[in-house]
């Protein structure tokens, strides 16, 4: 396998694009899922991350990558995460955001794309993929509104770079009142604490 150079990106601005023929099929027509697929199937060339254009009548907040969360590396057993050491890293691309409002509530439909790419010391079959949202209320004292943690795994081909895409459709939170809503926005990050790291239990003594 040839030399590799993996790049941690210490943060990632949000690029807001207007995407409206992307989406002219009616939502009652595809869903979400659908929609992002045909989001994310564009050009190869495209800016790192898009989001959808909100529902007029809805404050869907904007969404990008959480500082120091945008990528996430896996090494060998009892090795660092740099170098020849390095079984595989996953980086997110592209975002999109839907929200629904039902009464007092709005359900955040968070779309991402991401990749996984083999490392030197070579990546095992399946990978696990940790990811984080949280719609947060920023200003002076930023105020975590709701979060969830999800995983997605990766089938690991031939091919040293496999793409993915999530979507997660689950993320409640109460629909804030009058111009606070105008603070909030939607971040999306690795959670390497997700990842389960279980260690043998101790055996207990006898009394």
């Amino acid at each position: 396998m040839g030399e590799k150079t993996f790049i941690n990106i210490a943060g990632v601005a949000a690029l807001c694009c207007a995407l409206a023929s992307a989406w002219a099929t009616p939502a009652s027509a595809q869903s979400f899922t659908d929609r992002v697929k045909n989001l994310f199937g564009g050009k190869k060339e495209e800016p790192p991350i898009v989001s959808s254009e909100p529902t007029p009548e809805i404050n869907c907040p904007q969404v990008t990558i959480r500082f120091g969360a945008s990528t996430y590396a896996v090494a060998a057993p009892g090795k660092q995460a740099v170098g020849n050491d390095v079984r595989y890293q996953a980086s997110i691309g592209k975002l999109a955001r839907e929200c629904v409002k039902a009464g007092g509530e709005i359900t955040a439909h968070i779309g991402i794309q991401g990749r996984v790419i083999a490392g030197p010391a070579g990546a095992p079959q399946t990978v696990e993929v940790p990811l984080r949202v949280a719609v947060v209320q920023g200003g002076v004292g930023e105020k975590v509104i709701a979060t969830k943690a999800y995983t997605t795994t990766v089938t690991m081909s031939q091919d040293e770079s496999v793409p993915f895409t999530f979507v997660a459709e689950d993320l409640v939170y109460p629909a804030p009142v009058g111009a606070a809503g105008d603070n909030y926005i939607f971040y999306v990050g690795f959670d390497p604490q997700l990842v389960s790291t279980e260690k043998p239990k101790a055996a207990r003594k006898k009394k």
